[in-house]
């Protein structure tokens, strides 16, 4: 029963994580050096992590060295610089649009990965949150620039697989969420340190203005963000921690709307209805089922009969 009563505060804790990323592509337009993912990557991660890890005070142990490694590439990494990308080269909010198909690659993951079955009803509402999303941006369709979508979708597939894997390995007995965070933060952020060298030479110089731009992302929208994220991975099922990520939109559009002076047409707005309707049934509806361990014995077509998707 207490479980059950903390699930809404769970979930709503969990939801700050998104929101406070909504808020990434304005920062990153109005505060930052132009055409500096990479460095904006690198400092937005690293110090977090390192920061988490002193606050922590452990380390990865065996095998956990490899698999930190690994959600460390996936969730930091890898995407990271692809959501900096992405977001130099899309409008404002449209960025963090295109990581609305994340609940469909979650869901097809996690039957992969957990066996967790995908039900009709967690489908559509993933079809209504990505279409919802979608209206918030049509009026920019004719400015869409091919490699920051081509980033965005590959930001989103990083973070999907992370965000799943995360969920089927749990964390190491005696580990809470904090020490998770801080080993995937650290790792992802070296991984990208030689490779911002290499790219982009050394660090620019920096203003006030960026300097509190990036104290922003590497405390609050980093840190403490991520901390509430994979808290609720642990918590939560991976279908549902994912359909909070339509919030991450939907804040930027706020946000564009709000600071940026970017209009609202009536046809976003209705996205914007749609897709937090999405979020919040994809909270209330029914968990997926898990897939029946796999008989050998039975045909593909019985396998296939025994298998009904609901």
């Amino acid at each position: 029963m207490a479980a059950k009563a903390n699930r809404p505060a769970l979930i709503a804790l969990t939801a700050l994580a998104p929101i406070s990323w909504g808020s990434t592509y304005a920062v990153t337009t109005e505060f930052l050096p132009a055409d500096r993912p990479l460095f904006t990557a690198v400092t937005r991660a690293l110090p977090a992590g390192l920061l988490l890890l002193v606050l922590a005070r452990v380390l990865p142990r065996g095998a956990w060295w490899g698999k930190a490694a690994v959600l460390g590439a996936l969730n930091i990494g890898a995407f990271f610089p692809l959501l900096f990308l992405s977001a130099y080269r899309l409008p404002g909010g449209m960025a963090a649009v295109v990581g609305s198909v994340g609940p469909l690659f979650v869901a097809g993951l996690a039957a992969l990965l957990l066996g967790d079955r995908p039900t009709l009803r967690t489908l559509l509402t993933g079809i209504a949150a990505a279409l919802g999303v979608s209206l918030v941006v049509l009026k920019a369709a004719g400015a869409l620039d091919a490699v920051g979508v081509l980033a965005a979708l590959a930001a989103t597939a990083s973070m999907s697989t992370g965000t799943v894997l995360t969920k089927r390995w749990g964390r190491p007995d005696g580990v809470g969420p904090l020490a998770l965070t801080a080993w995937q933060l650290t790792a992802g952020g070296l991984l990208i340190v030689p490779v911002a060298l290499l790219v982009e030479g050394a660090p620019p110089a920096l203003d006030g203005r960026a300097v509190g731009g990036y104290l922003y992302l590497a405390l609050a929208n980093t840190a403490v963000a991520y901390w509430l994220w994979f808290r609720g991975i642990g918590r939560l099922s991976a279908t549902q921690v994912t359909f909070l990520g339509p919030l991450s939109p939907l804040t930027a559009a706020v946000i564009g709307w709000a600071a940026l002076g970017q209009a609202l047409t009536p046809v976003q707005v209705a996205g914007m209805v749609l897709a937090f309707g999405a979020t919040v049934f994809g909270q209330i509806g029914p968990r997926g089922r898990r897939l029946p361990p796999l008989d050998r014995s039975v045909s593909l077509k019985g396998m296939v009969e025994k298998i009904r998707w609901t």
